[in-house]
């Protein structure tokens, strides 16, 4: 069982570990994404995946992708679940007085973690209907208006919170610079760059010209906001830092930048794509070499320096193994999760797009392996925190 009735003791980057959930399912339809041949569709489908996975000439494909699938489902499960359980307690939280002294301090900016795990849900939809529903993309071009709604809804909700909190801080100065030494406020450039990323899909796989224009602005003028953001925030939050030190329990925030960088460049992919087969501006194969490997390079300087600092704060043992308890723990999901999809991003786009090697090379694989063991060590860091911060421990029994 889930803890409950946190009320006070809760926070809106709870909502971070239905994040992690989400973002995990998406992560294993990666694989088929890429290793599976979908010539007739931009992406891989059930139509794809059934012939394969019923097919009995292949034993080991077939248990592969059944593993696969059901690895994607368990994870969306547990989003679902995790959502509703947030959704449930940030209502309660919204009626204690802690949720009134958040509003008019710097911690507001935490309600972006909000958005951005509902414009998530909207991305596990998305691939739950492509691997589980038989002939959707027959009618794809009816989903693709209302994925664009939906994401704009998010947006807007979005641009709400960021409006309200930045009157605040123009109108009455309340911003804190002493209590600003992490990234963590850079959550809402996450949410607005994942917003950014699903207006994006229908810009680069829609048929219609005017779809592909209404999406693909959207897209360009959240992720425009996100960049604006990112830049201040990230002058603001280093200075703090420099200044201050950066908090103990708040280091894991200097990986944030691996996320929003996986956001960004899978945007700019899309953008391309889109560009290419709507609008007749191909680019040559290698320009996305160069731009999917200047993406990866600057989440592994971020991964160094954040593991470094992390290292040295014994944040690992004390907030993900430890007895110390924080929320923002689950911020360590979203950048093992983005290294990986990313990663495969710049084996298929920077690699194999521009024909260096070939699916199921020796290369391909040697390259996977990293990947795959950052993936997993992510899961077995994400169940630990489930554990340890949202499981109901039951009560002992008295010794007589």
């Amino acid at each position: 069982m889930l803890v409950s009735q946190l009320q006070d003791r809760y926070t809106p980057m709870y909502f971070l570990a239905a994040l992690g959930a989400g973002g995990l399912s998406v992560s294993f339809f990666i694989y088929p994404l890429f290793m599976l041949p979908h010539p007739d569709t931009p992406m891989v489908t059930f139509d794809h995946l059934w012939p394969r996975l019923t097919a009995g000439d292949n034993p080991l494909q077939s248990a592969l992708i059944g593993l696969d699938l059901l690895l994607i489902a368990l994870f969306a499960m547990l989003h679902v679940w995790l959502l509703l359980w947030n959704l449930r307690e940030f209502k309660l939280f919204r009626q204690t007085q802690v949720y009134q002294k958040m509003l008019v301090s710097n911690a507001e900016i935490s309600l972006m973690a909000v958005p951005l795990t509902l414009a998530m849900t909207i991305n596990v939809g998305f691939v739950l209907g492509a691997v589980f529903v038989p002939h959707l993309w027959s009618v794809v071009e009816w989903l693709f208006p209302v994925a664009i709604a939906a994401f704009l809804a998010v947006g807007v909700s979005a641009l709400k919170i960021l409006g309200r909190y930045f009157t605040r801080l123009f109108v009455n100065a309340q911003f804190d610079f002493s209590d600003n030494n992490s990234l963590a406020p850079m959550v809402s450039i996450f949410a607005l760059a994942m917003v950014a990323v699903g207006l994006a899909a229908p810009g680069a796989m829609s048929h219609h010209h005017e779809i592909n224009a209404i999406a693909m602005v959207l897209s360009i003028f959240f992720a425009s906001a996100a960049v604006l953001l990112l830049v201040v925030k990230i002058v603001l939050g280093f200075d703090a830092i420099l200044r201050h030190g950066i908090q103990p329990q708040a280091s894991s925030s200097l990986w944030i930048m691996i996320p929003i960088l996986t956001l960004l460049g899978i945007t700019w992919i899309r953008w391309s794509m889109g560009l290419s087969h709507s609008f007749g501006n191909t680019a040559h194969p290698t320009s996305m070499m160069l731009f999917t490997t200047i993406i990866l390079s600057l989440q592994i300087l971020f991964g160094m320096i954040g593991f470094a600092v992390m290292k040295r704060l014994n944040y690992f043992a004390d907030y993900a193994g430890g007895s110390k308890s924080d929320a923002g723990a689950f911020a360590l999901i979203c950048p093992g999760v983005a290294l990986f999809v990313f990663g495969m991003f710049f084996i298929q786009f920077g690699l194999i797009m521009p024909k260096i090697m070939t699916v199921g090379s020796w290369v391909y694989f040697v390259l996977l392996v990293p990947l795959v063991g950052v993936q997993g060590k992510t899961i077995l860091v994400y169940l630990r925190l489930i554990h340890k911060l949202l499981i109901k421990s039951a009560p002992s029994k008295a010794v007589a």
